[in-house]
């Protein structure tokens, strides 16, 4: 029997929370594809790729949330980190700013 789309997600989430982002990223990806809307999975495909130093392809999976939901402050936060771990400083302000201005002036 085929597993269902959460017992997948579930999968990934396990193997990241285990410290094995890549493993996470391998299993979360194909799901992302298959997904491309579901901002859980695209949020901790992120999170993955970001954590196992993939950064362009994190930056991609935050992008796509951000078009999912311009508004997901975490979403800013995230691309924000991801660009400046890539010495692109200049590229990632905007998203740092946004951020501030949703959370309440954090510009963490």
């Amino acid at each position: 029997m085929a597993e269902t789309t959460y017992e997948i997600f579930a999968r990934g989430q396990q193997h990241f929370e285990l410290g094995d982002p890549i493993g996470a990223a391998r299993i979360l990806a194909p799901l992302a594809e298959t997904e491309p809307n579901s901002r859980s999975i695209l949020e901790l495909l992120g999170r993955a790729y970001f954590h196992s130093a993939q950064l362009g392809k994190a930056e991609r999976t935050f992008r796509r949330l951000i078009e999912l939901d311009p508004c997901d402050a975490w979403a800013h936060i995230a691309l924000a980190r991801s660009l400046e771990r890539q010495n692109r400083e200049q590229e990632a302000a905007p998203h740092r700013r946004m951020h501030a201005v949703m959370s309440g002036g954090s510009l963490d």
